[in-house]
């Protein structure tokens, strides 16, 4: 069976690569001290708790990232002809069925200890002498939590396009969203400090949904991308241009009467068909095939695969 060919990345897109790595490695860092930080500060407060959790389950985005991006780049052989590119695929349905599960377990607590009555108070602690409201260091622990994931966010916001890679994207909108979930905790920690002790568990609920949205809104996502529905763009805005760039070139060839291209998603590279009409007198068709399918590849890096097979006409209509 003969394999494809290996992807080879163009210079600049391995630098972003190889920038997108370094930025999960420190995110994976970065989480773990952030949310041993938020631990030993929670006390009893179910905002604080949730926002842990939040923490933790963060980090899975990023390692689904760091294994489906080194999986995804093994060379194709006779187990694997069409390569491993849907490890990226995989890690991206991975990382939102890990959030979906997080925000539905944590919403259920919150609701729980809504119904309960169970209050939330936040006391002191003795510090040279002077008592210090436990509710300072919870709301330290949620800035250091909040602000880096902030920057964090923007920097691979800006890669994943170039690399065409959902895990990145998905965990960048995460990240850059995350001053709003720890906005929400801040805000459970100050009103159970004065005595509203229903803002806390109002702000791990509203934490939970924020988590369960992104898993959601990711997980289908993933879903309809392992089942070869047309490429969408990175950040889900809308159908991938790509397959219109190509099928456009192909019809622009002097030799081709009529063209039509099917195309899917390999992970961060697409794969597909092309039909072509050639028309009357096409001269050295094997020759032409060959240099409109290098031509096809040349239009952008993603395009890793295309087979084109001349046809005596296409179908009346696009099926729906």
């Amino acid at each position: 069976m003969r394999p494809v060919a290996a992807v080879e990345f163009p210079a600049e897109v391995e630098e972003t690569y190889h920038r997108a790595r370094r930025l999960e490695w420190i995110t994976v860092a970065y989480v773990a001290s952030a949310a041993a930080f938020l631990y030993v500060t929670m006390g009893t407060s179910q905002a604080m708790r949730t926002s842990f959790f939040e923490d933790v389950v963060s980090v899975v985005p990023a390692l689904a990232f760091l294994v489906g991006t080194s999986v995804a780049r093994r060379a194709p052989g006779p187990d694997y002809p069409y390569g491993t590119h849907r490890a990226t695929s995989i890690a991206y349905l991975t990382a939102s069925l890990a959030l979906c599960a997080m925000g539905v377990f944590l919403l259920a607590e919150a609701a729980v200890k809504v119904l309960s009555d169970e209050k939330t108070t936040i006391g002191g602690f003795s510090l040279f002498g002077h008592v210090v409201w436990g509710g300072w260091p919870m709301l330290a622990a949620i800035l250091y939590s909040a602000v880096p994931s902030v920057l964090l966010g923007r920097a691979k916001l800006r890669l994943a396009p170039k690399m065409h890679n959902k895990v990145l994207h998905a965990d960048a909108e995460m990240m850059k969203a995350d001053w709003m979930a720890e906005g929400a905790t801040a805000v459970g920690v100050v009103g159970a400090g004065f005595g509203l002790w229903w803002l806390d568990p109002l702000a791990a609920a509203l934490v939970s949904a924020d988590i369960l949205k992104d898993g959601a809104s990711n997980l289908k996502a993933a879903v309809l991308d392992l089942v070869d529905r047309r490429p969408e763009k990175t950040d889900q805005s809308g159908p991938e241009l790509l397959p219109d760039r190509v099928r456009d070139l192909l019809r622009g060839l002097d030799w081709v009467a009529d063209a039509e291209v099917r195309m899917r998603e390999e992970g961060h590279v697409f794969m597909g068909e092309a039909f072509v009409v050639p028309r009357p007198g096409a001269g050295d068709l094997v020759r032409e095939l060959g240099r409109a399918a290098e031509a096809a590849k040349a239009l952008d890096w993603r395009m890793h695969e295309l087979t084109i097979m001349p046809v005596e006409r296409l179908p009346d209509a696009e099926p729906r």
